[in-house]
């Protein structure tokens, strides 16, 4: 890496704890600057458009703070028969959706996008992973949503906890349903000189 490249910070535009646990992971300095945006405020004709407009939102809200800085940003949405499942409002809400995933195949799309603070160079990617989820018991629902895990996540389940006794087989990338994608993101990183290794 040239000097210029290695003096380039990296910042996490991201409040969730699993994406900074993926960083953590690959042993990257970064910091982490909250994203100030009200994702209700966006919509898309398409789920793939509205996670890249979100992430790309992210990632510019925090432009202004993050000097010298190479951002990192990401969205991640649940898909099923073309309808978004967002993050669940209640365990009413949640039980209703685990219903819907139940036996049934869906798509969860993350938006990745890298932003250089500096020039406003921005780069995206997108990754669409097919899920399916095993037929699922009212009784399985009611004891997943005892552990409160359900509540502040897209499709009102983890991969990474307790949900992934429910998982049956993945199709794509298992990080982007955790949501950050980690070979998208080192090829993006690579774009901009910086390598994880």
């Amino acid at each position: 890496m040239s000097e210029e490249i290695e003096e380039k910070k990296l910042v996490l535009a991201s409040g969730s704890p699993r994406r900074e646990e993926i960083l953590k992971q690959l042993k990257l300095k970064f910091t982490i600057i909250r994203p100030k945006i009200d994702e209700n405020n966006f919509n898309g004709d398409r789920p793939e458009e509205l996670v890249k407009i979100l992430a790309e939102k992210k990632a510019r809200s925090v432009m202004d703070i993050a000097e010298n800085a190479l951002i990192i940003a990401a969205d991640t949405i649940v898909v099923l028969d073309g309808n978004i499942l967002n993050k669940p409002a209640d365990a009413e809400e949640a039980k209703k959706m685990l219903q819907r995933l139940s036996d049934r195949k869906h798509q969860v799309i993350t938006s990745l996008v890298v932003l250089d603070s500096d020039s406003g160079e921005i780069m995206v990617e997108c990754n669409i992973t097919d899920v399916k989820m095993l037929e699922l018991s009212n009784d399985d629902i009611d004891r997943y949503l005892s552990t409160g895990e359900a509540m502040d996540k897209a499709g009102a389940y983890a991969i990474q906890g307790f949900g992934a006794l429910f998982i049956e087989s993945i199709s794509g990338s298992y990080y982007s349903v955790v949501g950050l994608p980690i070979h998208q993101l080192a090829k993006l990183l690579k774009k901009f000189n910086y390598g994880i290794l």
